[in-house]
């Protein structure tokens, strides 16, 4: 195995090449901050949404008090009526601050931008985006031609676009211009997506695209209470897509405009929050960490007081699952957010509904009425489908496909391949009736043509972790060899005894 770097533009070639995620409508040119999944992309996330939901909701989880936790489903509206938006805050706070360039015509998040130069005098200054590292490159290396020096000295200084004066804006250009002072004054802009429901398109009319899952489960909670049969501790979960009209979605699928969350609502009593907090924060660094992200690339990062948002001003506390990504390294991004919201969110939906105190959940077993209150871990599942790619990727010059995908097998999008090694002798009729067999639990691919060097190759840009092979001997042994992904091993096992030697492997006997 090589110890080649990773980066973002081998893994998006193979994503493109192998069908794992496309530009959104690409023949037409595409649509920036949008992606589509092709079959791998499409079973990578899918394992991915299933494995949350199956130990989330399904399967038995103790809490810290070793008792089973109960944990319900729903599947909420993407468009709720708009006052959901003004009690929950989006309507009037959900803005980033916007810069337009006058010259290229394109939209920058201020807070992204920086800014390299003398801030001294009347000296040409560069913006960039931070984190992209070609472009601090570019910005450099025109900074360093204007003033006709070898490299930049101490006193040229980054700083962010929002802490420069207008004169400085003035001086500044922009990621993408020619010429400077096109870079427009920050304002603000919601993110949330506007639509309209109904024949006429008014005021009275507009609705928003929901951008997030959470703000479902609370209008709900009520509802889920008096029909179901849970009391506090519980949690209601969700998968589905939110909308959120970034200024620069950026970075593959890690910033875009559609994506998919993974959330829990998760009620208790408000005595409880630090031991809660604490529990989901752990457990859900663990998790991540059980289908293959190693803690070398993942870490768990605690909010400073300045971080938290407005919800969590007096929680327990908000930590992130962070993941390092080739476009981060040796920084990280946010993969997972824990955070203890208090009872904000309940009490902004009983006050402005009209009902208020009457809304408050009556506990019988301490026969005390109050708002609960709430820990949320709220995943991305397109992030996360990001990192398993990243992840997996391994460059290996040893093998024909130069790079092999690791993944766990649990998220492998093809867990089996079964291969006839030579189109005679029966070895087809054979490698078809296993592969009929497998495919009634498993994703499993059936090949026959080519070489079996070059169906092997296929399979680790796959990262499907086991393939097997029907070959001279099995019409007269009965077994058939097994190739192992990750370390090229190969092994003969009996071919009646496949569905149960892969079901132990992939965990599901």
């Amino acid at each position: 195995m090589s110890d080649s770097p990773k980066t973002m533009d081998d893994i998006v070639a193979l994503c493109r090449r192998r069908g794992f995620i496309f530009q959104s409508s690409e023949i037409y040119g595409g649509i920036n901050g949008f992606w589509d999944y092709g079959p791998l992309g499409t079973a990578l996330k899918r394992n991915l949404k299933n494995a949350w939901w199956s130990d989330v909701v399904e399967r038995e989880l103790l809490g810290p008090d070793g008792e089973p936790i109960d944990i319900v489903g729903v599947d909420c509206t993407i468009i709720m009526n708009p006052k959901t938006w003004v009690a929950s805050g989006h309507a009037g706070g959900f803005n980033d601050p916007m810069v337009d360039c006058r010259e290229s015509k394109q939209r920058y998040r201020a807070d992204h931008l920086v800014v390299l130069g003398r801030m001294a005098g009347d000296a040409r200054l560069w913006a960039f985006v931070e984190g992209d590292d070609d472009a601090r490159t570019r910005a450099t290396k025109a900074l360093c031609k204007y003033e006709r020096i070898d490299a930049p000295g101490a006193d040229h200084v980054l700083r962010p676009f929002t802490a420069i004066s207008a004169d400085e804006r003035a001086r500044c250009l922009g990621p993408a211009a020619s010429e400077p002072g096109s870079l427009t004054e920050p304002r603000q802009f919601n993110l949330m997506f506007k639509t309209h429901c109904g024949a006429l398109q008014d005021d009275d009319s507009m609705a928003y695209l929901r951008p997030e899952t959470a703000q479902g489960i609370f209008a709900n909670f009520w509802n889920v209470v008096d029909t179901s049969r849970v009391k506090i501790p519980f949690g209601i979960a969700q998968v589905g897509k939110a909308f959120r009209n970034e200024v620069t979605p950026r970075n593959f699928t890690f910033r875009s405009r559609e994506f998919e969350q993974m959330e829990i609502e998760f009620f208790i009593h408000p005595s409880t929050a630090v031991e809660w907090y604490r529990w989901w924060r752990d457990w859900r660094f663990g998790w991540w960490q059980s289908i293959g992200l190693t803690s070398a690339n993942l870490q768990l990062r605690e909010h400073d007081r300045d971080e938290l948002a407005h919800y969590a001003k007096n929680g327990a506390g908000t930590s992130d699952i962070e993941y390092r990504f080739p476009f981060t390294s040796p920084g990280y991004g946010e993969l997972e957010g824990v955070a203890h919201r208090a009872d904000f969110d309940l009490t902004q939906h009983a006050n402005h509904c009209g009902k208020g105190e009457k809304m408050r959940y009556f506990d019988q077993a301490r026969n005390e009425r109050y708002f609960p209150h709430v820990v949320e871990p709220s995943a991305g599942a397109d992030r996360g489908a990001l990192a398993l790619l990243c992840e997996a990727y391994t460059p290996d010059p040893s093998r024909p496909s130069g790079v092999v995908m690791r993944f766990h097998p649990r998220m492998a999008p093809i867990k089996a391949a079964v291969y006839p090694l030579t189109a005679k002798d029966g070895q087809p009729e054979i490698a078809e009736r296993l592969y009929r067999e497998l495919r009634r639990k498993h994703t499993i691919e059936f090949d026959e043509k080519q070489s079996i060097g070059k169906r092997y190759a296929r399979m680790d840009e796959a990262g499907t972790p086991y393939c097997f092979t029907i070959d001279g001997e099995t019409a007269s042994t009965g077994s058939v060899t097994v190739r192992h992904r990750d370390t090229l091993q190969q092994e003969r096992v009996a071919i009646d005894q496949v569905p149960t030697w892969l079901d132990e492997r992939l965990g599901t006997a």
